[in-house]
């Protein structure tokens, strides 16, 4: 671990432990427990502030497969002692308020009964949010059906299909058998092209290489195409962009690929993760690069870009459609409203200028096996012929 690194961590650690002491002190007290049950509920507060780091380091430092079972113990731990905080923070704003409300107009409530009834509840909700968020992280992503209308596009080419998957997360909780389950629903689909829009791993080619082999099934005529995440880059890009070539993907590196459905001349372009420069200034983002000596006829220019802030520098060079991932749609509460500080887009199809860019709320997971308000997807997505006044 790096000096950068150990620094950032032991911050986390710092945060993570005063988080842990003001959820304690918040609700214990409150909750009015018996002895035992407050010890019980500091012991479980404790193990949590814990759990939760040794999951984060486990994956590197412990060899499978403990490793991976330390790491499924401190993400759900995670996970629920995000939603636990986050709960807190709004009853104790919950609490004031009430309070200034009735100083306000002189009224009384039997505050030691909201007190406690109010930290029971915040437990209860974190942790049936939990529970039911892991059911949806372990479930397989539903497909989601998407129309991008296309000025002038050729009848012919009418519901051409892209199924788009994003932010797998191949990991110490998402193995082999995930993503099989992913690739046989992409496979049902018999789409035209199919789209990997980055971070496909969390980790080394080593450790994963054949947990994502189910990846080079995928089928599509006109190919299956792979842009680099910024977990490509933690996890050593160069080694998995030859694994990804190894199994048959095609993988864009600032370049395009022309295809000819019906004859016709589409692009499918793809640039490195919006940050890969600052790993490798040979792999810095460059939309324009990637559509360099692209038929100036193309009915269809379609750019893979993993982060939608890439849309920035794309959309005045002529794409169509840019597809990406990253944000996850925020995973689970309340994680989304934080991601339009850094995107300017958080999920879904949107306009910027004449560019349509849809952001795939991601197809596995990161970090905690929890979502909640941002179901996972598999995107299929069809071009539809558009007069030029209606794009």
């Amino acid at each position: 671990m790096s000096l950068r690194q150990s620094s950032f961590f032991l911050r986390f650690l710092t945060l993570g432990a005063l988080a842990h002491v003001y959820v304690g002190a918040r609700l214990i007290p409150d909750a009015q427990l018996p002895a035992t049950g407050a010890a019980t509920a500091i012991i479980a507060l404790l193990l949590s502030c814990i759990l939760i780091p040794m999951g984060m380091l486990a994956r590197s430092s412990v060899n499978p497969p403990w490793g991976d079972r330390i790491a499924w113990v401190g993400l759900i731990a995670m996970g629920l002692f995000s939603s636990l905080f986050v709960l807190t923070v709004i009853r104790d704003a919950a609490l004031l308020v009430t309070w200034l409300v009735t100083l306000l107009a002189s009224a009384n409530l039997p505050w030691l009964d909201l007190r406690r009834y109010s930290a029971w509840a915040v437990a209860a909700l974190a942790l049936a949010g939990t529970l039911v968020g892991f059911y949806n992280a372990r479930s397989r992503a539903r497909v989601v059906d998407v129309d991008v209308p296309v000025a002038g596009l050729p009848q012919d080419l009418d519901g051409f299909t892209i199924v788009q998957i994003s932010d797998v997360h191949v990991g110490p909780t998402i193995k082999k058998q995930y993503v099989q389950a992913i690739v046989d629903a992409v496979n049902e689909l018999l789409p035209d092209v199919i789209a990997i829009t980055g971070d496909v791993v969390d980790g080394s080619v080593e450790h994963l290489a054949e947990q994502a082999s189910p990846l080079g099934s995928l089928r599509a005529p006109y190919g299956v195409y792979l842009v680099t995440g910024n977990h490509e880059y933690y996890s050593g890009a160069t080694p998995w962009i030859a694994e990804f070539r190894r199994m048959g993907l095609r993988v864009l590196l600032n370049e395009h690929a022309v295809i000819h459905p019906s004859g016709l001349p589409m692009v499918v372009a793809g640039v490195t993760d919006f940050g890969a420069g600052a790993f490798d200034p040979q792999h810095r983002s460059n939309p324009k690069a990637a559509l360099a000596g692209a038929p100036a006829d193309a009915c269809a220019k379609i750019l893979l870009a993993h982060q939608p802030r890439s849309a920035a520098a794309a959309a005045p060079l002529g794409y169509h459609l840019q597809l990406s991932g990253h944000t996850h749609g925020g995973q689970f509460f309340p994680w989304g409203f934080f991601v339009r500080f850094q995107q300017p887009f958080t999920a879904g199809l949107h306009r910027l200028g004449k560019m349509w860019v849809y952001t795939s709320r991601g197809t596995g997971y990161w970090g905690p096996p929890k979502r909640l308000g941002a179901p996972s997807e598999i995107t299929r997505l069809r071009l539809r012929t558009a007069a030029s006044g209606h794009l």
